[in-house]
């Protein structure tokens, strides 16, 4: 697993339940869960991290499926890239799927679990900006079989963070039953991480548009002022299709809310302009956005 010997490690501890995972954690305060591993062996490979121990999810098999709660699906947090990515996720919640199979090459797709890219939090992770415009929630293991539930975007932010002996359980997802897109720009041709990413899911039932920009900040983006403003052009009883100036325009709004001019300065003189690099990076989002909405409504 690591082509480094983490000298400071003293204890691997196996769970076979969701419980026992958070006692153990309560029982070694220092040690660290790991599930697919993809981001802590790098770090451990690196020489960043030596942990104390590891409690390891892998035998949890409650993690690793799925079932139905109140039009809800409530995923396990163990699910890993490849299972989200087959048809019969897809025909669940597409966006997802679709992020799941652009998460990276078989190796990271196989491993990689959707729990673990929610708690590394990585501006890149693909999940992330899906799960944002899905506004899904997190299902929190606690000490004593304890659960809470809070919104992935609290967590994402840092407005709640997971305390001592914590772990996220499941994801509840709503089952939308209407179109949704996942799109991501790279640096280069094939799989790799993210320059941009957007997602968009339409709710009918709400007659509403949710966009997530993901990649180019710390935490996805929402531009609620262009989902509002778009999603007042939609005709949800019709055919639900929009004009190419309109789609274009959806998608400057959103690649502006996202990444903003410069403000003026203090002393009242013209702001920089923004930067060719940046510039570029505003027409991708632009880019993605029409696309997505595009690709949504027809």
């Amino acid at each position: 697993m690591t082509t480094h010997a983490p000298q400071a490690m003293q204890s691997v501890t196996l769970p076979a339940s969701l419980d026992e995972a958070v006692a153990a954690l309560g029982a070694m305060p220092a040690a660290v869960p790991v599930a697919g591993g993809t981001d802590l062996m790098a770090a451990v490979n690196k020489g960043l991290l030596r942990p104390s121990g590891l409690v390891g999810l892998g035998r949890i098999s409650e993690l690793r499926g799925w079932h139905y709660q109140d039009g809800h699906a409530l995923l396990g947090a163990g699910l890993t890239h490849a299972r989200m990515g087959r048809p019969d996720f897809a025909a669940l919640i597409p966006a997802l799927a679709a992020s799941a199979r652009a998460a990276g090459p078989p190796q990271i797709r196989n491993a990689g679990t959707l729990g673990g890219n929610i708690a590394t939090s990585a501006p890149t992770g693909d999940a992330l900006p899906v799960l944002a415009a899905l506004e899904a929630e997190l299902v929190i293991a606690g000490p004593g079989g304890a659960r809470r539930e809070i919104p992935v975007s609290h967590l994402l932010a840092g407005r709640e963070m997971l305390g001592p002996a914590e772990l996220i359980g499941f994801v509840r997802v709503p089952l939308l039953h209407a179109p949704q897109v996942f799109l991501k720009a790279t640096g280069r041709t094939g799989p790799g991480r993210a320059t941009a990413s957007v997602a968009i899911v339409l709710d009918p039932a709400r007659r509403g548009v949710r966009c997530a920009v993901g990649a180019i900040a710390p935490m996805p983006l929402r531009p609620l002022e262009a989902e509002r403003w778009i999603a007042s052009l939609i005709d949800w009883d019709g055919e639900r299709g929009l004009a190419p100036d309109a789609l274009a325009a959806f998608g400057e709004y959103v690649a502006a809310a996202c990444i903003p001019d410069h403000a003026p300065p203090a002393d009242g003189s013209e702001a920089p302009p923004l930067s060719p690099a940046v510039l570029h990076l505003r027409r991708t989002v632009a880019a993605l956005a029409r696309r997505a909405l595009g690709r949504a409504l027809s």
